[in-house]
């Protein structure tokens, strides 16, 4: 059996919590391309922000220069109820794969969101309920964000508007139920209760959605409503911030054992988990005090940093929203119906992007049978059953395991496991049934995507 030396779960005491957010990109020495404005195409200034987000947000969203910015003691205290996640050393899994590889993985899922995105709900919520607005509208894919922000919602006493992918909207309907309990007005998007979600579906009759759909109606109903702003689960800087905790908390934990991983993995749709896992070991890297293999993993049917382009491209498919430069298949691509429902976004985080193009970290696909078969394996022998999106990043772990095993390397392998997958019963009964499909889009439908792309001089 395995040894002893190192707890099976790292716990940090409250006093060893992280008392401020990191921002990677005061140690960027390329920091992202700011926001454009989708009419003038020049750079989007703070009085043209807040009237989409929150002030203070706004403010987070353009700082690229502060490493430290002080957590408000009233989010501190709602993390407590949930914070600090475990630090968890997979020492059943290593024992399964025979591999002198030791695996470690930050647990974001022992809260009732499921899942990492409860971090910058209540941060964002917070902001909300401050500056006293009413309530807040949001787009949700497999549903994690969108039941961390109805519970944020539901804790400050904010009326919370959740536009819900159609196709996870009928795929997860328990996630949706958990929603609604927590007070939150949840549609299936594209919906006929918006001017944009009616463009879409007349255009694509019959579409299952994505996220790109969803923050264009959910932009459009934050407008229309007095008191209303929008809010966002992924891709944008303040996100980023947010979901540092993560990091940073998993730093200390191995500073504590004298832990150093070789291999950071983390999978990626829009980047928030990504960017907060990474957050404090890129800043490392930055500074030149130490190196890391950062590998982010996407599905192969949402291929956008692989495949994708690196240029401006709108944050949605009504093409409302400001332009962001990132990786991106296009605002207008509609991915497959794959069961990553957190995974299905067009583009991924400007920050994410400007240090994969600086060449900081890699990326890799993997095939939705390849990451239930992983998903599999880690629940039979760990005893938690997985989100479809975190097995992702299981995948490419299990895969590194192996190599360490064939060559007799002792790497210390690092990855996240953002959230359970016990809503995601669906995905693992075709899975189980044998009747899960593996979807690649072929270059003639990636481009029908950039053909799209907007064209900035």
């Amino acid at each position: 059996m395995w040894q002893k030396e190192i707890p099976y779960k790292i716990y940090l005491e409250e006093s060893e919590m992280p008392k401020a957010w990191y921002n990677v990109r005061a140690d960027m020495k390329r920091k992202p391309a700011p926001l454009l404005n989708p009419q003038t195409h020049v750079p989007m200034t703070f009085e043209e922000l807040r009237t989409v987000f929150c002030d203070e947000l706004v403010r987070q969203e353009l700082d690229d220069s502060t490493p430290w910015i002080p957590i408000p003691e009233e989010i501190s205290s709602f993390y407590k109820m949930y914070r600090p996640s475990p630090l968890v050393r997979a020492y059943c899994l290593e024992e399964k794969l025979q591999t002198p590889a030791k695996i470690y993985y930050k647990f974001e899922g022992n809260n009732t969101s499921g899942s990492h995105k409860l971090n910058s709900a209540i941060a964002q919520a917070y902001y909300a309920k401050k500056q006293g607005l009413k309530g807040v509208t949001t787009e949700t894919g497999a549903g994690q964000w969108g039941t961390a922000l109805s519970m944020a919602c539901a804790y400050l006493g904010l009326d919370c508007r959740v536009y819900m992918v159609k196709v996870s909207y009928e795929q997860k309907p328990f996630r949706r139920e958990v929603m609604r309990t927590y007070g939150a007005f949840v549609t299936p998007s594209p919906s006929d209760t918006t001017q944009v979600g009616r463009k879409i579906l007349e255009r694509h009759p019959g579409t299952s959605g994505s996220l790109g759909c969803a923050i264009s109606e959910a932009v459009e109903a934050a407008g229309s409503r007095e008191g209303y702003r929008y809010v966002l689960g992924s891709v944008l800087n303040q996100v980023m911030l947010h979901q540092s905790v993560i990091g940073l908390e998993s730093k200390a934990a191995m500073d504590k054992y004298g832990i150093k991983p070789d291999i950071i993995i983390g999978c990626a749709g829009g980047g928030s988990n990504l960017g907060g896992l990474i957050g404090p070991f890129m800043g490392e890297k930055l500074r030149g005090e130490q190196d890391y293999q950062i590998i982010a993993v996407e599905p192969a049917s949402c291929p956008s940093l692989t495949r994708g382009k690196f240029a401006y491209d709108y944050c949605d498919t009504g093409m409302v929203c400001p332009l962001a430069k990132m990786y991106t298949l296009g605002s207008g691509f509609i991915p497959s119906a794959s069961h990553s429902g957190g995974l299905r976004y067009h583009g991924m985080s400007p920050i994410l992007s400007q240090l994969y193009d600086d060449g900081l970290m890699e990326a890799r696909t993997v095939e939705q049978t390849a990451v239930f078969e992983a998903a599999q394996q880690f629940a039979r022998v760990e005893g938690t059953l997985p989100a479809p999106e975190s097995s992702h990043a299981i995948r490419v772990a299990i895969d590194e395991a192996l190599k360490c095993k064939e060559t007799g390397e002792e790497k210390t392998i690092f990855f996240g496991l953002t959230g359970t997958g016990y809503f995601d019963m669906m995905a693992y009964g075709k899975y189980n049934d044998g009747k899960m499909e593996d979807y690649i889009p072929t270059d003639a439908e990636l481009q029908a995507g950039f053909d799209g792309l907007p064209h900035i001089e």
